[in-house]
């Protein structure tokens, strides 16, 4: 009886161990397991490299020389979702930078080395051709983009030298070469344009050695020099032309090309009918007969009369005399327009530059 118990209890005792061995070695296949089969690994002895787990991989592999092989995944940073390298020229080497007093040397040494040496004249083939592009001209002239200027020259609009420019690329010579649109004389860079709305107390004049106001305090700090085309009274305010070219210049005074200046003059009345038709018949003066191209009656308010006289001659208080000979002395005299520039909204004592088809309106004016 005693002996059954006690293999009883060994029996028990081993049913017992064995599931402790049971639970031992469950135990030991959950440690396997969190073990990524580490106990695999080492019975394949060593036979293939182990491939790395992805909480073991690195990505720091573009420094290594087979990294810049090819485009495979090590090219690319390593695993899907690496880091990726940032390109570098030459290998990954960068040139170091030079400093100015380096770059400034060489250019002082090179200077020395071809200072008085011939200059080479290469062919035209290999250099800038003569001229510039009539379109770029245009453009610079203020006729519009460059495209538009094309445009211009496509529908037949331009020409050089009184002939029309059919085709595109014609290189011109804007300091010699004439260049016309519609007609229209373009004015290039070379030549100002200006028109001043002069106030009263403004001597004509480009320098005063008196010291009083004169037309060259409007337009200092240019880079030619400017003169007045034809004169205005120191007390007549209104519209005076200033540019740099000469023959314009000398044509719109001229009276030779009978260029047209309009005023408008305050005077008392009243007026009889036959005033306007004795100054276009001519008044005598102490210089001559002075006759109007035109006159009319603007406004009337009571004894006050604002009148326009139209006329081409250019002599020295010619509207005032003409006048005042015909018995109603000028109280104020303004000049509204010469030839085809007129004054307009223009502020007195503001000066503006003329557009390009006001410039051609000149110059056609009086055949230039």
């Amino acid at each position: 009886m005693r002996s059954s118990g006690r293999n009883s209890s060994g029996n028990n005792g081993g049913s017992r161990g064995g599931n402790s061995g049971g639970r031992g070695s469950s135990g030991g296949g959950r440690g396997n397991y969190r073990g990524a089969g580490n106990g695999r690994d080492e019975r394949q002895g060593g036979s293939r490299p182990r491939r790395p787990r992805p909480e073991e991989r690195r990505y720091d592999v573009g420094d290594a020389p087979e990294a810049r092989k090819g485009r495979g995944g090590a090219a690319r940073g390593g695993a899907k979702g690496g880091p990726r390298q940032s390109p570098q020229r030459g290998g990954g080497r960068t040139a170091p930078a030079r400093s100015r007093e380096y770059d400034a040397r060489t250019e002082e040494r090179n200077r020395e080395r071809y200072a008085g040496k011939p200059v080479i004249k290469t062919p035209k083939t290999f250099g800038d051709q003569e001229g510039e592009r009539l379109q770029k001209v245009l453009a610079r002239a203020g006729m519009g983009s460059r495209r538009a200027c094309e445009e211009l020259i496509d529908a037949g609009r331009v020409e050089v030298n009184g002939e029309i420019v059919v085709e595109q690329g014609v290189r011109v010579d804007p300091e010699k070469d004439e260049i016309k649109v519609d007609g229209l004389t373009v004015a290039t860079q070379s030549y100002l344009f200006f028109a001043l709305n002069k106030p009263a107390g403004v001597v004509s004049t480009m320098e005063d050695p008196d010291g009083r106001q004169c037309l060259g305090d409007y337009v200092t700090n240019r880079e030619t020099r400017l003169f007045h085309v034809g004169r205005l009274d120191t007390e007549t305010e209104g519209i005076i032309l200033l540019t740099n070219h000469g023959e314009l210049a000398h044509r719109l005074t001229h009276p030779r090309y009978g260029v047209k200046k309009t005023y408008l003059a305050a005077v008392q009345g009243p007026l009889p009918r036959e005033v306007g038709r004795r100054l276009k018949d001519g008044i005598q003066l102490e210089d001559g007969y002075a006759r109007a191209d035109h006159f009319r009656v603007v406004e009337q308010t009571g004894k006050n009369y604002l009148v326009e006289v139209v006329l081409h001659e250019g002599r020295k208080h010619i509207v005032r005399r003409m006048l005042a000979e015909a018995g109603f002395p000028v109280e104020r005299l303004v000049r509204t327009a010469f030839g085809p520039i007129s004054l307009g909204d223009q502020k007195s004592g503001w000066l503006r530059r003329l557009t390009n088809t006001e410039v051609g309106m000149l110059m056609k004016e009086v055949g230039l």
